[in-house]
């Protein structure tokens, strides 16, 4: 098949890409380079069955340009939590960028995969979380809420295109990815900047109290349900879950990374209050996947262990740190 894949230079993406060629099809790479690295999927850049463009999904006529006879489209660029501010982009990025997907899928009646994700389920304190799950927001003048709401608006649309138009859609909802080629940064998640900090040997920076838990889900099991969900139509008109369910809570993230560390410093943790992060800050307190519907469908579920997939992760990172000096 030909398939696109929409951010696909970012960390998700540029694995799928991986995927995907493995599997013996063609890639059309599109990504803007904002966020994503074009390092990361340059292996590709002599086969024939890949190309690049660097452009960004809201210019909707460069980005048709790009796609003539794709079958497929796995939509993953997006801007994620605005923790920092700018939550305008949140809300524009994602939703003219997943409406632009739409067009171009009716146009190529291409079956579509949207990423979603856990944050969609808000405050909702029954867990786990079934895709029938209740999603429980906090109130508008929370900007971080930006970020879901625009992803339950991107669920919507894609569902009510699909009942208007006819294409096949697949939603995805991630939990936690995180492996190599994670962004060294909060946008890359917890994991990320506890090993860069004791790497560093400086404290590792806790978000409140560091209670709240979330489940963490290693990239190739992430890729494994993306691919099966392109290339099944059982998946059609579905949404997924996407994650591993082992609940673990931030402090003891950090502790068990610590823990996994060469030659880590003595373990020195930074509590951050939540509004030293932004004016009026909420946090999810539990995060956890109910994956049988996955199962079900799919026969998928995550299967790396945490401690593995966390070691793997740290030898990347080390390996990055050593490149750049």
């Amino acid at each position: 098949m030909k398939i696109l894949i929409t951010g696909a230079a970012g960390f998700i993406g540029s694995h799928l890409t991986d995927r995907f060629i493995a599997d013996g099809h063609s890639v059309v790479a599109v990504d803007n380079l904002s966020m994503g690295k074009y390092e990361n999927i340059s292996q590709h850049e002599d086969n024939e069955r890949f190309e690049f463009h660097k452009l960004d999904i809201l210019e909707y006529g460069e980005f048709r340009k790009v796609s003539d006879n794709c079958e497929i489209i796995v939509h993953l660029a997006a801007f994620k939590i605005p923790r920092y501010g700018n939550a305008i982009d949140t809300l524009v990025i994602n939703n003219q960028g997943t409406v632009n997907v739409l067009k171009l899928a009716r146009e190529l009646n291409a079956k579509t995969l949207v990423a979603s994700t856990s944050d969609v389920y808000g405050k909702n304190p029954a867990l786990p979380f079934s895709e029938e799950s209740d999603l429980v927001i906090g109130p508008s003048s929370r900007p971080r809420w930006s970020y879901a709401v625009s992803k339950m608006y991107d669920e919507h649309i894609c569902l009510a295109s699909m009942e208007a138009y006819g294409f096949p859609v697949v939603l995805l909802r991630f939990f936690g990815s995180y492996g190599p080629r994670h962004h060294l940064s909060w946008w890359g998640g917890p994991q990320s900047v506890f090993i860069d900090k004791i790497l560093e040997r400086e404290e590792i920076p806790i978000h409140g109290d560091g209670k709240q838990t979330r489940s963490f889900t290693y990239i190739s099991d992430t890729i494994e349900g993306l691919a099966q969900a392109t290339y099944s139509d059982k998946a059609n008109g579905e949404i997924l879950n996407i994650g591993a369910t082992r609940e673990i809570t931030i402090v003891d993230l950090a502790k068990l990374i610590h823990s996994l560390m060469p030659d880590a410093p003595e373990l020195k943790l930074k509590f951050i209050p939540y509004e030293d992060i932004s004016k009026g800050y909420e946090d999810v307190m539990r995060r956890i996947p109910d994956d049988s519907k996955i199962k079900r469908l799919l026969g998928v579920s995550a299967n790396i262990p945490l401690e593995e997939g966390l070691k793997k992760t740290i030898e990347w990172q080390i390996s990055v740190r050593k490149n750049m000096t």
